[in-house]
């Protein structure tokens, strides 16, 4: 690899900025002042706003809990956030876990027994719950209830326990992993679209007004949306950046300037590349000639993980539609060459 494309990597150990998967500051900042908490402040996602309404207007006409839901798509599209607007909405708690933390059934069971009529339970990553946990979702999903096998061999018996009506909200970034049992048993299902540039806009107005900044102008707002490759999460992690850059190198001014020299700070040039995007393009594209070539040897050659490749940067590659992923291997398009050819080693 040659020297000039060595020194746009990200140093290891560094955190991307563009990485729509959640990070400790998004949990702080976004959790208690930028997370809307009704359906009418959610921006985005109209027609899923929609179905949901219904349902939740449904649900409320019968006293019955709202039916359950599958969402699944990009991380940082607001799936979380979603959970916690139907748990407002029903005036009921939300619990929340993930698939890789319930390792044993007691500890889906545990939660299921203390849950209220109404409350919402929000696993994430539900592709990863074990074979095992899964089992007692079956029942507890269509029946309420749960089924334990006490003893064993010729004196085993099952004792039934009747659980409250809830209502289990599954997210997944990775839907076709699901298995057809579990996926069959959820009331609605929707897959979560990536932001346009409009709606970002609107999102970002509404998160200085709560944050009490001052307003910046539209095209600060339009920058920061362009580049946020239609993510929400990313969008706000922008915004607090530039905000950051503005009040420590402009004496507080929140304008246009202010706005790209923070991400021109951060490596992202104006089509949302970073440094670890645009090495990918350029070794693809001057070692491999612009492929195919495979992901392993591409992640040898990048000094990467592949799975990190895989999973962190191809995804915004194959929806601008710079990358294609072939039988023989990764390919870049014609858009992508040209990509690459302009990729500067920094913004």
């Amino acid at each position: 690899m040659t020297k000039e494309m060595t020194s746009d990597v990200v140093k290891p150990g560094a955190e991307r900025i563009i990485t729509p998967t959640e990070q400790a500051a998004d949990t702080v900042v976004e959790g208690s002042t930028l997370r809307p908490s009704t359906l009418d402040d959610y921006v985005g996602q109209a027609r899923l706003c929609e179905r949901l309404r219904i349902a939740l207007d449904a649900a409320a006409t019968r006293n019955d809990p709202m039916e359950h839901l599958l969402l699944h798509g990009p991380p940082g599209l607001g799936k979380t956030t979603l959970a916690h607007i139907v748990a407002k909405e029903m005036g009921t708690r939300a619990w929340v876990t993930s698939g890789p933390a319930l390792s044993k059934g007691s500890e889906l069971v545990g939660t299921l027994t203390h849950m209220q009529h109404g409350d919402v339970l929000f696993i994430d990553e539900i592709h990863r719950l074990p074979a095992a946990v899964e089992e007692y979702i079956y029942p507890a999903m269509e029946d309420f209830k749960i089924d334990f096998t006490l003893d064993g061999g010729m004196h085993s018996r099952v004792v039934s326990y009747r659980l409250k009506p809830f209502t289990l909200i599954g997210a997944t970034t990775r839907a076709g992993l699901l298995t057809a049992a579990l996926r069959s048993r959820f009331g609605i299902s929707h897959r979560l679209d990536f932001y346009p540039t409009d709606e970002l806009v609107v999102l970002l107005k509404r998160a200085v007004k709560r944050t009490g900044m001052s307003m910046p102008p539209e095209d600060a707002l339009l920058t920061l949306a362009q580049r946020s490759r239609g993510t929400p999460r990313i969008c706000l992690r922008l915004l607090r950046r530039a905000r950051d850059y503005a009040t420590v190198r402009c004496d507080g001014r929140f304008d246009t300037f202010a706005v790209h020299e923070a991400l021109a700070l951060e490596g992202i040039d104006s089509s949302g590349l970073d440094p670890l995007d645009r090495t990918y393009l350029r070794t693809l594209a001057e070692i491999y000639e612009g492929g195919p070539a495979g992901l392993e040897a591409l992640g040898a050659t990048m000094g990467e993980d592949a799975t990190t490749l895989e999973d962190v940067v191809e995804p915004f590659l194959l929806q601008r539609g710079l990358l294609a992923r072939t039988r023989q291997g990764r390919q870049l398009t014609t858009t992508g060459l040209e990509a690459a050819k302009k990729a500067p080693d920094h913004p």
